[in-house]
Order: structure tokens, then sequence, then C-alpha cells
């Protein structure tokens, strides 16, 4: 048997100085000296007789070898947090660790509170919540790094083969007006009333502005005619930004409860048009699925959607499918 020619320290070590940039903030994030962190990438160079970093710029960056190793390495560290996971159910969820994905406003608004009622069934179960776009979400989920996802937008098309994707629940995108509006002493306002108003949104080029655009496009609004005076960053933005009067804004129902219940932002209908979204919980057949997510799947994920089927459980197989890295 051809002798390994690295440790899974050296892969951590070439992981965190790929994400850090930097020898020293690699050596900080690992709780180790920078010496320490010198000597075992010169250990792994030699091991291999190869160089992995281009050492000319202030910033270290990483050789053709250098990239191809952490592209590997990150699939095999993956795979052994899988199998230590595995390892762990056989405590029968006394204990083990349970990783969900979401997208911006589902992981913001929704997820915390299913977190809270798994937790309050398996207190000894940590759990951890990633909070991305959906499209890094779904590379996520394909490999092996998160158990399932909830998600809003749309998963990257080569994807789709990777993981399974199944509807969740509707998401109803609301109209929110300052409460001084003169729009918000009426009952209902018409569709063309909303080419009137002055809106604030997301950036363009954010997912969660894309899939309101969509909606608005499927309820017959023709985003086009909107007249966007803002753009801001981030859903708490947004409603600060209306609240203190300066737009109208489409936000998704379940961002907004608190301050409906305190009655500081108003919710207009809109006659005849109700704008949805599909909420999708996504996860890999083809990877381990541990019995913290097979219960988060069974029990909670149908407590915030009577009409969600359960996820399937997969049957066991030989190894995981393994999906390049993006």
């Amino acid at each position: 048997m051809t002798e390994i020619p690295f440790t899974l320290d050296q892969l951590r070590i070439l992981k965190a100085i790929a994400q850090e940039g930097s020898f020293k903030r690699a050596a900080d994030s690992l709780y180790i000296s920078q010496p320490a962190v010198s000597l075992q990438v010169q250990n792994l160079e030699r091991q291999l007789d190869v160089p992995l970093f281009d050492r000319g710029g202030r910033r270290a960056q990483l050789t053709e070898a250098g990239h191809l190793l952490l592209s590997y390495g990150d699939k095999i560290l993956t795979l052994c947090a899988e199998t230590c996971r595995a390892i762990e159910d056989l405590q029968n969820l006394q204990g083990g660790t349970l990783i969900v994905g979401a997208s911006q406003t589902t992981g913001t608004y929704l997820l915390p509170r299913m977190i809270g009622a798994f937790r309050q069934r398996y207190p000894e179960v940590a759990v951890q919540l990633h909070v991305h776009s959906t499209r890094r979400t779904s590379w996520s989920v394909a490999n092996g790094q998160i158990d399932l996802a909830v998600i809003g937008g749309e998963v990257p098309t080569e994807l789709q083969d990777s993981i399974e994707i199944i509807p969740y629940a509707e998401d109803e995108l609301a109209l929110i007006l300052p409460v001084t509006h003169p729009l918000a002493q009426t009952e209902c306002i018409l569709k063309e009333d909303l080419y009137r108003l002055q809106f604030i949104a997301l950036d363009a080029q954010s997912t969660i502005r894309k899939v309101i655009d969509q909606a608005l496009t499927t309820c017959g609004i023709d985003g086009r005619r909107l007249q966007i005076e803002m753009e801001l960053n981030s859903i708490e933005a947004i409603k600060n930004a209306v609240q203190a009067g300066l737009g109208a804004a489409f936000v998704s129902v379940s961002a907004i409860e608190k301050e409906l219940d305190s009655g500081i932002l108003h919710r207009a209908r809109i006659e005849d048009i109700a704008v949805k979204r599909i909420l999708s919980v996504i996860y890999n057949a083809n990877r381990y699925r541990s019995k913290a997510a097979e219960a988060f799947a069974r029990e909670i994920l149908p407590l915030f959607s009577p009409t969600f089927e359960s996820i399937p459980s997969p049957p066991l197989k030989s190894a995981p499918k393994s999906v390049d890295l993006d």
C-alpha cells in the first residue's frame, strides 16, 4: 500500500491558508503559531515534491498543484466529518450534530424557529445553521457539507441532477407601506397603484430580488414600471427604511410578523393578487443522513408546513456520490 504523503492536519492548514489569505491569519484561526503553520507547509511540499504556494506576492496564492490538493483535501475533510457524525449517531440522538442550510430570508426568519423546536425535543444534539445564497447553499448540500436546507431561490441547473428538490411551502411576499402613507388607510389597493409608489428594493443582482421580480411577473405586475428609488443590502434595512417613510417594499410575510403585531408597518392588500414564491427543501440522497437530520425532516419540517411529506429515508449505499467543487 502506497504511503499517504499528507496528514489531515496538513489539509486543514492548507484549507485555512486558502480561506484566510495568509499564513499568519491561518495560524490565528487554528490557534497555533505561525512558525508551526510554515513548518507544516514546508513538510507537505517536501513530501509531495511540489510547491503549493507562490511566495512572491503579499497574499498567499496557491499554485496549480495547491489548488488540486485543496480540491481533493476539502472532499477528504468533508468525508471525515461525515464519518465522525455517523459514529456519533450510534448514541441514538443523545449527541451528534445537525447541520442545516438556508438562503437569506428563510435562514433569518424561519429556520431559527425550526431549530428552537428541534432543540426542545433533542437538547443534546448540537445544531449548526449555515445561511448563504441559494447557489452556495446548494453546493454545500451537494458536497455533503450540509445535511439539508430550506431555500427560496432556484437550485443551479448544474446541480439539479445531484440533489433532491422537494416543494415545501408557499411564502407570500407582502407589500408593506409606512403607516402614515395615504394608501395605508384603504382596505385594498389596485394593481395600477403600484406604479405610482416609490419602492425600496434589494440589489438587482441579489437572489431574493430576482425571485421577487419573477413572482411579480407571474402575477401580471410589470417590474420594469415600478419606481425603484433606493436599493439596500438587507431585509432589515428595507423594513427600517419603509418604517421611516422612505417608500414601499415587497418582503416575505415571515420577515414582518413582529412589525405587523406592533403596528409599525402596514401590510397593503392588492386587489385580486397574492404574490407568492415556493420554498423548497433540498438534500443529497446519495450522502449519509444522520439520525438528527432524519428527525428534523420527520418531526420539525411538517410542523411549519402541514402539507409537507417527509423526506424518504435513503437506502444504505457503499459510497457517497461525489460532486465536483464549484
